[in-house]
């Protein structure tokens, strides 16, 4: 049986600016996200519990880190 790995699909923030400081977020499934910035999309990606993404993008939306 052969096993085919299919590239997340990333989307980009809403918040993200004309000059570039974007954020993509993909789902993995089995409950994680996986987070990169857009500029380097072959660069390091965080990975997290969608349970964490949750949480912090709540706190952004609630003005935490203003």
């Amino acid at each position: 049986m052969t096993t085919t790995r299919v590239a997340p699909t990333y989307t980009k923030s809403t918040r993200s600016t004309s000059t570039g400081n974007c954020v993509e977020v993909a789902d993995l499934g089995g409950g994680h996200r996986a987070i990169r910035d857009s500029k380097h999309p072959t660069g390091p990606v965080l990975t997290c519990p969608a349970s964490a993404w949750a949480a912090f993008t709540a706190s952004v939306r609630a003005g935490e880190f203003d």
